[in-house]
């Protein structure tokens, strides 16, 4: 997990954005058992309480469900997967052309940018 600590993106939200990286890359599946709230605190060096909130707020977004006393797991839901890996990509997108417009590039050059580097990735496959 990539955690920025002086970021002004809180870090509990981090937690929630590397977590639903991790479902869109397929290293987390529907189902799966995330760590315990102090083993990933640990891990990633951050107070346990940060770790909590990011389970409670994960669970009100419905994206995992906490089984008392076995753990917390990513929601066994095939339209949950979907949701995220949509807004994921969403995401991505958006800041994408975000960052390309700030440096100055305008749709028809964006294009091609993605357009070459598409077909050089494909080459190179």
């Amino acid at each position: 997990m990539d955690i920025d600590f002086n970021a002004a993106y809180p870090i509990y939200e981090q937690v929630i954005d590397e977590i639903k990286k991790e479902i869109v890359r397929g290293e987390l599946n529907s189902g799966d058992k995330l760590p315990s709230q102090r083993k990933l605190a640990r891990k990633i060096e951050v107070n346990p309480n940060t770790v909590q909130r990011a389970y409670r707020e994960m669970e009100q977004r419905g994206l995992v469900e906490t089984k008392r006393g076995r753990g917390t797991f990513i929601k066994d839901d095939d339209q949950v997967m979907v949701e995220i890996k949509k807004e994921m990509a969403e995401t991505a997108v958006l800041n994408f052309i975000e960052e390309m417009i700030s440096l100055g590039f305008e749709k028809e050059n964006i294009l091609k940018k993605v357009e070459s580097n598409l077909k050089r990735r494909e080459d190179n496959e």
